[in-house]
């Protein structure tokens, strides 16, 4: 109960620092209504919710994964930092398809239900990022976009 409140606490210091750092995204004279800093708004409002929900609802003390779990979530990690590192050159629907097809996949071991849940949320998101809220994402390599 106790690391729960701590790490609520620890993120909400961390959101405030984050959305601090947001309110100096500059916006060009030419910008939507929107504007750039709506999704780092939102970013930060949802963690400093779940962080208040850590620490005035904590878990009782629970049991840490070892063994199997521990190297899945692991392997996780490292497939988030590869992630990272694809998006540039790879573009951003063929990193998300693999790496949220993956994740549903360790999630549930059912191929076709991760599948679907990668394209799905390529896709998904590539159109609320670069449609509704305007950000400059590229959809594929620059390779094959000519």
């Amino acid at each position: 109960m106790k690391g729960d409140r701590i790490f609520g606490l620890v993120m909400i210091i961390v959101a405030l620092g984050y959305l601090l750092s947001a309110t100096q995204i500059e916006t060009s004279f030419l910008s939507d209504p929107i504007g750039p800093r709506v999704f780092p708004y939102i970013i930060g409002g949802v963690t400093i919710l779940a962080s208040l929900t850590m620490i005035l609802r904590p878990d009782p003390d629970v049991e840490w994964p070892y063994g199997l779990m521990l190297a899945k979530l692991g392997f996780t990690l490292v497939l988030l930092l590869a992630y990272a590192m694809m998006i540039r050159p790879l573009g951003f629907i063929i990193p998300t398809f693999i790496a949220a097809g993956i994740i549903s996949y360790q999630i549930e071991s059912r191929p076709l239900p991760a599948l679907l849940t990668g394209a799905g949320l390529s896709i998904g998101l590539f159109v609320l990022f670069k449609f509704v809220l305007g950000l400059g994402l590229q959809a594929l390599p620059r390779a094959l976009m000519g």
